[in-house]
């Protein structure tokens, strides 16, 4: 690489730019537009020990790249992300890690004029801190529709003030700071990663753990109940596809009439409900009660040699019918 056009102190910087890429496994571009020095300073504080931060010219960080890439492969695909005021951060942690690092240093901050609003900015209506004063005058200017009611500046009804992706006017964001509406989010804006040859860009890295849990779950559930479906043993599936052919089993030989420790039961019950109902069919004039009742025998109730006396009854008046035809013939 030729950099005879390149300034000494510019070198030195590539140089160490590329000597932090060749050691370090994640490296990620971040855009850091809108942020003050002094809160830069103190995110790199907070990023102590996971991360390593530092501001560099855009050129000279495209150079980096281009010359760490001879040893890392796919480095220079991080060169597509880099725009605006930017910086280099490297870290041992994921990308998604790092991803969620950067994402905790944005905080919401006041609107100076002239930035472009990352969403709709409004104004609700209802009472304000304000007393009666000039201010009133400030909030009409700026588009606010405000008025005194009961000793109070009131705002009247709901306002848009800016349309998301419009610069929002000075006089708007002076009335919005007084309001303190913070439109605008500071921080450390991710916008791509490098890690084992391949650049994740953001829209990849923001990811919603929630709904991640969700989907894995979803994912593992039907993966489980197609593996049983399908007969597919393993660690998982053994237990309910052993308790799905033991049931098969035990119905196959309860259909068929095959008794077995397990099915003698299950036969034995099918077999008293067959007797109960071809008992009901063969005694059409009794009612179910009585034909489960002469299926299962005599009720327990029953005085023994009760029959026997029925008997007995029954021969006496054969005996007294046979004394009667006796004495018609002398």
């Amino acid at each position: 690489m030729t950099m005879a056009h390149v300034a000494p102190q510019k070198l030195e910087n590539v140089k160490g730019l590329v000597l932090t890429f060749e050691r370090s496994p994640v490296i990620g571009i971040v855009n850091i537009r809108g942020i003050p020095a002094p809160q830069i300073q103190a995110m790199r504080k907070k990023l102590v020990g996971r991360a390593k931060l530092v501001v560099s010219k855009n050129n000279l960080l495209r150079i980096a790249l281009k010359e760490a890439a001879t040893t890392k492969k796919g480095l220079e695909g991080l060169a597509e992300v880099i725009q605006d005021q930017t910086a280099v951060v490297t870290a041992e942690i994921n990308p998604f890690r790092l991803f969620k690092e950067m994402e905790a240093t944005k905080t919401k901050a006041p609107a100076r004029g002239g930035e472009r609003s990352p969403d709709d900015i409004w104004v609700r209506e209802g009472d304000t801190p304000f007393k009666p004063g000039p201010i009133v005058g400030d909030l009409q200017k700026a588009g606010v529709p405000a008025a005194i009611e009961r000793g109070k500046v009131v705002i009247k009804k709901d306002k848009l003030l800016v349309k998301a992706g419009d610069r929002i006017p000075r006089e708007v964001a002076q009335v919005l700071t007084r309001l303190e509406i913070f439109p605008l989010i500071v921080g450390l804006d991710l916008r791509g990663v490098y890690e084992g040859g391949m650049v994740f860009r953001r829209d990849v890295l923001a990811v919603d753990d929630a709904k991640l849990r969700i989907d894995l779950s979803l994912a593992g559930a039907q993966a489980l109940s197609l593996a049983i479906a399908a007969g597919y043993p393993t660690t998982r599936t053994v237990r309910p596809l052993l308790s799905i052919a033991f049931r098969r089993a035990i119905a196959l030989a309860v259909e068929s009439g095959f008794p077995t420790k397990e099915s003698v039961k299950f036969l034995l019950a099918k077999a008293q409900a067959q007797a109960l109902a071809l008992a009901a069919r063969a005694a059409p004039e009794g009612t179910g009660e009585e034909a489960r009742r002469r299926a299962s025998g005599p009720p327990s109730g029953e005085p023994k040699g009760e029959g026997k006396k029925t008997g007995e009854k029954e021969e006496s008046s054969e005996d007294q019918a046979a004394t009667g035809l006796g004495s018609l013939f002398g």
